[in-house]
């Protein structure tokens, strides 16, 4: 099994994402397995439900909400 929690952050940029993981790193547990994916904002939003459908929960933004950086 590769997937059991899954936890998400968003961040402005790529310097971003790796000085959250540097904190990550200095935290993570002696034993497990703990993994890092950066994923752009372009690709999160290509991502496609499947299975089930989307939550109340879930911030969905049109085009013209996303800015682009």
């Amino acid at each position: 099994m590769v997937q059991y929690s899954v936890y998400s952050r968003t961040v402005r940029n790529h310097d971003d994402a790796e000085k959250h993981c540097r904190i990550i790193e200095k935290n993570v547990p002696p034993n497990g397995a703990v993994r890092a994916l950066v994923v752009t904002e372009k690709q999160y939003t290509s991502m496609r439900l499947l299975v089930g459908e989307r939550l109340a929960t879930e911030n969905l933004l049109d085009k013209s909400d996303i800015l682009e950086l």
